[in-house]
């Protein structure tokens, strides 16, 4: 299992999020919310298309919203990402997200956001 990677503690003063970072927020705590899962994420691709999830865990499926993100990006045609964010109450991005992330970009930044849409930190390596 990959590695999770720290999240900054917190973005540097002034540093707010662009719009189209902020819409990623957004999707994913609507992504959560509707199913009540532990997590949310969304991605953008190449395109400017987003692409939201929820964790999944079934008896026989486990998988992080973040890499149910990506794999509806890559099924629908996706080859590069250009940001991602992940709702969840967790202190660190879950190493198989970031991984699935870092497939298709190697440096899109990953935004890291509390279930409330505050941005915890963004991590881009």
């Amino acid at each position: 299992m990959p590695e999770s990677p720290a999240v900054p503690a917190a973005r540097p003063a002034g540093s707010e999020l662009s719009a189209e970072d902020g819409k990623l927020v957004i999707l994913a705590r609507g992504a959560r919310g509707r199913v009540g899962a532990v997590e949310g994420a969304a991605v953008r691709d190449q395109d400017g298309r987003t692409y939201a999830a929820a964790s999944v865990s079934l008896p026989s499926l486990t998988i992080t919203a973040l890499q149910l993100a990506v794999a509806s990006a890559a099924a629908a045609g996706a080859t590069r990402l250009e940001a991602a964010a992940v709702v969840t109450e967790a202190s660190t991005l879950d190493g198989a997200g970031h991984a699935a992330v870092r497939d298709l970009a190697a440096d899109a930044p990953i935004h890291v956001a509390a279930p409330d849409g505050t941005v915890l930190g963004t991590v881009t390596s």
